[in-house]
């Protein structure tokens, strides 16, 4: 049967103008709902659900769906709906009018009853007991609450009161908890049991706390890594990674007998976490593990692909129904916020960008339009020269037109627009904006800004005396939790919630902001995940961050999940969402990703020992001290045929079934007219059609000539290799004579990967290799990263002479940006006459370069590289609030005069830019000469037709790039990764793989959580952990689990404590054993890390030892936050150890005593 598809008409990110719902398959009827708002401007998709696309997607209700594609991928999108099986279709929906009245009816009966939600759920499990489970329906789960439930919350409780499974498609803050809050209150009334999963342990004791007001304390019990708190209760919440070691060994058993005792349902919150690269793979498996006697909840923000996550669960799980929803409650406003102004991004009809944010609006603005002559001058001036490049062919005798405005103008005008915090701050509390989230991705970045935020007043004198009375509380509770230099903001309404901060502290500012009491949070991304602190406004600094590798672009995902945080359900007629021009983006960017649609989700299922010893590992090994032989098989375990079925369930398998043969097949037919297109423009075929339409004569003059041409433009690029090389030369005695005295100015350049021009203004501080004694002397000579080369090249005889013998070297300069550049000659635009004096201030006082030495060296070392090249990288590395003001003293390049330019012009180099303009002079009069030619006309034709040619294999590739990408990220590798770590397993006798005989080794290693549980398994094995103490084995397991911690030193704080010899020893003799297991992994192409590193062991030993958390920090090179992570991470690992097996009982209870003492305030777990 055919589906008819209502698609639905185009509407802006603020409204949307219907709302549709697919149709079932027995019945043609459509219901239009009213008009909704709606965050995101792109254009949602439908789905088409065939008789024979989907085993086990029983429904689809759905407010909208988006279309994340564009159009080149329609014909690969098409093929997603193509899913073997059959679709049998249940239920009839009542129309809009049945859901009106009804909805009145529930409210006029609900609404006026005073009742506590707790109150009126004991009310209706006692109806339950006495009248039976059958009385149990939407309405009587809608009428527990004293509001209005919106629509897809009722479609998905009606979903799962039929016995489906239920996907939950909805924006962030739409209400998707209370679908799972209605499901607890059925099961609890039934007498059975719901488990509720969540990406994060700070989450999980947020719903700890809600589920608690909702059904009793005695009924929701936690369980976390290394505790329990009532966990037989009928509510159990727990983390998604414990769920999933618990369904480890219920694989292919009923619930009953698998520790799931009275499961009816999981719920499965943020479920769009199954894209996450380092953890996904914990949800795929969790799906695949979980009985199918149980029903799934799984709650997803707004993703482009949720049928496809609905049809991969029915086809592995069991009947599933999909409800999606694009519909806020409380609609969304884009801002765009510069120096001068907020204004909204999007223009009247939600479509396109605002005019006024344009580039060019926003330069005569700011400055006025230049005069026709100005503007005709600068156009002449910047006409583009285009690439030399391997191309035979060359456009003659015209000119491209140019762009008003050059790369370097755009940079400059952006920068010139960039708000302080203080400035878009004044716009927020002008039109009553806040309270408001602030995204900052970075640590420092969110404390600066609270800092130089501290003369702001935000609170009134009665919202004051409340935040003090709350911080006395919290100081006596939680005496070494306070953060002190976070208190003078936190008084002002403003403060700072990362990664660096305690989970105490954080989740105390959390209350704070659902009160009312701060009126800014500066938060890293990490906030948008989950947690429960809406505002009315969300700020983004930046859609771009700083990483290991780079600056990175947000994805819309991302994007979205941020935004989603503006808008109090109730509280609210509207949302908002403001971004900020920065120096890297402004409104156009802002608008593409904007309008660039949501991300499907993709499968991240990786392998692990865990998963692997699991799985096969069912026959154990035990030692029976009666028996001669010593050794008894107690059972048999799964085949790897067995296994395999299971792995290759993934989500990556489910859409690589669908989707991977349509895509392959179109990449074929790409890369075919790639290779005929090509051949069209080779040399032979171009060649061969010019002799076609030329004379013998014509066509021997312009080849020659063309000839003749190659050969001129092959030394251009020489001269101008040889040009550059004596310019870079040059800057070495320019720079040390400027810097004797001052500290230059300087302008750096570089392109990007993307091509684009960045100019960037700095303070020169000195070449490295002069910094004697210094931290990044030491890094750049010892790291093989910063290695230069020699530039030693012979020219050709034409080219007269020899490229200089230049060796390059680093030099460092504080940037404008408050960003530290490491550079070599290469990156130097210009260096100018005017600087800082480099004289102390007052007598006594050190010189402003040993000031900038000093402060270079007590940054983290975290350089990044911007760009590379043959002549050394540009990196940059973040400053710190002491360089702040340093860098806001570099003034703008527009402020600097050509005069002010300081040039030092050698002989050799006034020769080699001679030689380089009579070169490209000579390469100008021979284009000339050809286009006089008598052939030139259809020569050029024939350039013309090649031209075009060219430029559709360069958007082939484009599309034969964008196809590889999607093949490659839905290559199902689950089962290859699989057999590589089995034979690891095998070969280091953990596991026989051929009789599944499971030994010791793997064992133990089966019931261990982490990040190398093989690894793990054999230093806990070790019998050389016996003689330890219980505070010396907590330091020798920190090392085990420290990947990821790095050390921050910040202004004075620069301590660590070290590790005691013993802890040393044992840390060194771990190494050989290390070191084998690493030459398995490589051996069998196995990338596990295997954690050891002494670095933070003395501060767990100190810690496990008794320091008080002020003792420990005093002086401390780590953020609280990381310690905290640390140290729990620690805590984690001590209590597996007592639960292992085949543990000796010493080492067991050395571990029990270590994290008995080190789970102490202000560390230990948040639990209500």
């Amino acid at each position: 049967m055919n589906t008819l598809l209502q698609i639905l008409p185009t509407f802006s990110p603020l409204s949307l103008s219907s709302f549709t719902l697919l149709p079932s398959f027995h019945s043609h009827s459509t219901i239009q709902f009213p008009k909704l708002g709606f965050c995101s401007p792109k254009l949602l998709r439908t789905s088409q659900f065939r008789p024979n696309s989907l085993s086990s997607v029983e429904n689809q209700l759905s407010d909208a769906e988006e279309d994340d594609y564009d159009d080149e991928d329609d014909e690969a999108a098409d093929e997603y709906d193509d899913v073997s099986g059959d679709t049998e279709v249940s239920g009839e929906l009542e129309d809009d009018d049945e859901v009106e009245a009804q909805d009145d009816e529930l409210n006029s009966s609900v609404w006026s009853s005073n009742d506590s939600k707790l109150e009126r759920v004991q009310k209706l499990c006692d109806e339950v007991r006495e009248f039976g489970s059958e009385i149990i329906d939407a309405n009587e789960l809608a009428s527990i609450y004293d509001f209005r439930i919106d629509k897809f919350q009722r479609l998905a409780i009606k979903a799962f009161l039929r016995g489906s499974s239920v996907v939950v498609s909805a924006p962030t803050s739409s209400g998707k908890t209370l679908i799972a809050e209605a499901a607890a209150v059925a099961t609890v009334a039934k007498g059975k049991r719901l488990f509720y999963t969540t990406p994060l342990k700070a989450l999980s004791n947020q719903k700890f706390r809600e589920f608690r007001d909702t059904f009793g304390d005695s009924n929701v019990g936690l369980l976390t890594g290394d505790s329990a708190i009532n966990k037989d209760a009928p509510v159990l919440i727990m983390t998604t990674e414990i769920l999933r070691n618990m369904l480890y060994q219920s694989v292919g058993v009923v619930s009953s007998g698998s520790g799931l005792f009275d499961v009816d349902v999981i719920v499965l919150d943020e479920v769009h976490y199954l894209s996450d690269t380092s953890r996904g793979t914990v949800w795929e498996e969790t799906v695949i593990y979980c009985p199918k006697e149980v029903q799934l909840i799984c709650l997803s923000a707004t993703v482009a692909n949720p049928d496809e996550l609905a049809g991969w669960i029915g086809q592995i799980h069991g009947k599933t129904e999909l409800v999606t929803s694009s519909k806020r409650p409380v609609p969304l406003t884009w801002l765009f916020s510069t120096k001068t102004s907020l204004l909204p991004l999007l223009d009247e009809s939600g479509t396109s960008m605002n005019r006024r944010l344009s580039v060019n609006y926003l330069r005569l603005y700011a400055s006025g339009e230049k005069s026709q002559k100005d503007e005709g001058s600068r156009r002449r001036n910047s006409r583009r020269r285009k690439d030399d490049s391997d191309l035979v062919y060359e456009e003659y005798g015209s000119s491209s037109r140019q762009s008003s405005l050059s790369r370097n103008d755009i940079n400059m005008i952006r920068r010139s627009l960039v708000p302080q915090v203080e400035d878009t701050l004044e716009h927020l509390k002008g039109k009553d904006m806040l309270p408001a989230i602030w995204f900052i991705f970075s640590r420092k970045g969110c404390d600066a800004a609270v800092q130089y935020l501290e003369g702001s007043k935000l609170l009134d004198e009665c919202e004051k005396v409340e935040v003090e009375l709350a911080l006395k509380r919290f100081r006596i509770q939680y005496p070494d939790a306070v953060r002190e230099p976070a208190v003078k903001g936190l008084r002002r309404g403003i403060a700072a919630h990362h990664a660096g901060c305690l989970p105490l502290w954080k989740s105390f500012i959390e209350e704070l902001f659902q009160r009312g009491l701060i009126k800014v949070v500066f938060a890293t991304e990490t906030l948008a995940a989950g947690i429960n602190m809406p505002a009315r406004t969300a700020v983004i600094a930046s859609l771009s961050k700083r990483t290991e590798a780079g600056r990175i672009q947000l994805r819309s995902n991302e994007l979205f999940q941020m935004a989603g945080r503006a808008g109090r359900r109730g509280i609210d007629e509207k949302g908002h969402v403001v971004l900020i021009q920065s120096p890297f983006e402004g409104a156009e960017e802002s608008c593409a990703l904007l309008f660039s649609g949501m991300e499907p989700l993709v499968s991240q299922f990786t392998a692990s020992y865990g998963m692997v010893l699991n799985l096969l590992g069912g026959a154990k090994v035990t030692r029976r001290s009666n028996e001669a032989d010593g050794i008894k098989i107690s059972q048999t375990g799964r085949t790897l045929e067995e296994a395999r079925k299971l792995v290759e369930q993934s989500f990556g398998n489910y859409l690589g079934s669908n989707v991977m043969l349509a895509s392959k097949e179109e990449l074929g037919r790409v890369q075919k007219e790639i290779e005929l297109l090509t051949a069209e423009v080779s040399d032979d075929a171009f060649d061969r059609k010019i002799r076609k339409l030329l004379s013998e004569s014509a066509y021997q003059e312009i080849t020659g000539l063309q000839e003749e041409l190659r050969e001129e433009k092959r030394l251009r690029v020489e001269f101008r290799r040889r040009m550059e090389l004596e310019r870079m030369a040059s800057m070495k005695p320019l720079l040390k004579e400027l810097g004797d005295g001052n500290l230059p100015f300087l302008c750096l350049e570089y392109k990007d990967t993307d091509g684009v021009e960045h100019s960037i203004m700095a303070v020169y501080l000195a070449e490295v290799h002069s910094l004697d004694g210094s931290k990044l002397k030491n890094l750049v000579q010892n790291d093989g990263s910063f290695n230069l080369n020699i530039v030693e090249t012979e020219l050709s005889s034409d080219a007269a002479g020899r490229l200089p013998c230049f060796q390059p070297s680093y030099h460092v300069a504080l940037g404008s940006d408050n960003s530290w550049y490491l550079f070599t000659e290469k990156c130097i635009k210009a260096v100018y006459r005017t600087g800082f004096p480099n004289m102390a201030l007052t007598e006594g006082d050190a010189l402003p370069r040993e000031i900038l030495t000093k402060l270079v060296d007590k940054e983290g070392m975290e350089w990044a590289r911007l760009v590379d090249n043959e002549f050394g990288s540009l990196w940059h590395m973040e400053g710190s609030l002491e360089t702040w003001s340093w860098s806001l003293n570099v003034p703008m390049l527009s402020s600097l005069s050509e005069e002010d330019k300081a040039s030092h012009m050698s002989p050799t180099q006034l020769e080699a830019v001679e030689c380089y303009r009579k070169q490209r002079n000579k390469v100008s009069h021979l284009k000339k000469r050809i286009t006089r030619t008598s052939g030139f006309r259809e020569y050029k034709k024939v350039l013309d037709i090649a031209k075009l040619t060219v430029g559709k294999i360069r958007r082939l590739k484009i599309r034969e790039k964008r196809l590889t990408d999607r093949i490659e990220r839905i290559e199902p590798s689950g089962w290859k990764e699989f057999l590589q770590i089995s034979s690891v397993i095998h070969e280091t006798r953990a596991l026989d793989i051929n009789t599944n005989v499971i030994f010791p080794l793997g064992e133990t290693a089966s019931a261990l959580r982490g990040e190398n549980e093989l690894w793990l398994a054999m230093v806990l094995r070790d019998r050389v952990l016996l003689d330890l103490q219980p505070t010396q084995l907590a330091a020798v397991c920190g090392s085990l689990v420290c990947e990821g911690i790095k050390l921050r030193p910040w202004k004075n704080n620069s301590f660590i404590y070290e590790p005691s010899s013993t802890v040393l020893n044992i840390i060194n003799y771990l190494e050989e054993p290390r070191n084998y297991l690493l030459h398995i992994q490589e051996r069998h192409d196995v990338q596990i890390s295997c954690c050891l590193d002494s670095q933070f062991s003395g501060m767990i030993e100190a810690w496990a030892s008794g320091l008080t958390w002020r003792e420990i920090m005093m002086d401390c090179a780590m953020d609280e936050g990381d310690l905290a992570r640390l140290l729990r991470r620690t805590i984690d690992l001590l209590a597996q150890i007592p639960k292992l097996p085949d543990i000796d009982p010493v080492l067991q209870s050395n571990a029990k005593i270590a994290s008995g003492v080190m789970d102490r305030s202000p560390i230990s777990e948040l639990a209500g």
